[in-house]
């Protein structure tokens, strides 16, 4: 019998660490993969239960319905700051709708979290585009809205003149009166125009569409980070 002694000069890096530098290395396409693919240590420990319940119909359901309820319960803006608004937008075309091969249904829960907490950040200024884009349509199917619109609009553009005019800065008092007032009257005027069901309905779809693309959309690469010599933190051959 041959024994072999310990290597020690070998790495053992902790899941969590490992995970950690993935992302902030900006290898998001491995980390992906890594949540989709078992580790080889589990595969074979659970090779009887695989082998057992693969050809289990109910199983299957309740991993796809598992992975649907995690992300109907996920908050897909938890990770977002305000810093991922001032980037520049990705391609419409091949950073945001990709191609074919861009797109898998996420295996497991861990990972459709993953995919919609990266793909958010990375396509907020996508999202919040498309967002205006629904609203807009929206307020095409009711005119009614957009006369609401206009007048709340012009409404508030003639207190603003006529506040210039009567120099109302003078009267602090009434001047929030007034204030008050016209926000009571737009209220009222955007509630009987039907104006929320617009912003509803932009919000629901838009809130889907996200949901929809950011799970299914894989995490491609993006470009590496530099070192002060010029050479990427990592490379691979």
């Amino acid at each position: 019998m041959v024994l072999f002694s310990a290597n020690p000069l070998s790495l053992n890096v902790p899941e969590p660490a490992f995970e950690s530098w993935l992302r902030e290395s900006g290898y998001l396409e491995i980390l992906d993969r890594h949540h989709h693919n078992p580790t080889p240590s589990s595969t074979t420990s659970n090779n009887a239960t695989v082998i057992t319940t693969s050809n289990s119909l109910f199983l299957f359901i309740f991993s796809y319905l598992n992975t649907i309820f995690s992300l109907i319960t996920l908050n897909p803006f938890a990770k977002l700051t305000t810093n991922d608004f001032s980037g520049e937008t990705p391609s419409w075309t091949v950073g945001f709708i990709g191609f074919f091969d861009s797109y898998s249904f996420p295996g497991t829960p861990s990972q459709a979290r993953l995919r919609v907490h990266e793909n958010v950040k990375r396509y907020v200024r996508n999202y919040s585009t498309l967002c205006v884009v629904f609203f807009v349509c929206a307020l095409y199917q009711m005119p009614i809205a957009i006369l609401g619109l206009v007048l709340s609009l012009g409404m508030w553009d003639l207190f603003r003149l006529g506040s210039d005019r009567w120099g109302l800065d003078r009267y602090p008092v009434l001047q929030i009166s007034l204030v008050r007032l016209a926000q009571c009257a737009t209220a009222v005027l955007l509630y009987w125009s039907n104006v929320q069901v617009a912003v509803f309905c932009a919000i629901a779809v838009s809130y889907a569409v996200t949901i929809l693309h950011a799970s299914l959309r894989k995490l491609s690469p993006i470009k590496q980070p530099t070192r002060a010599d010029g050479y990427r933190r990592f490379s691979t051959k």
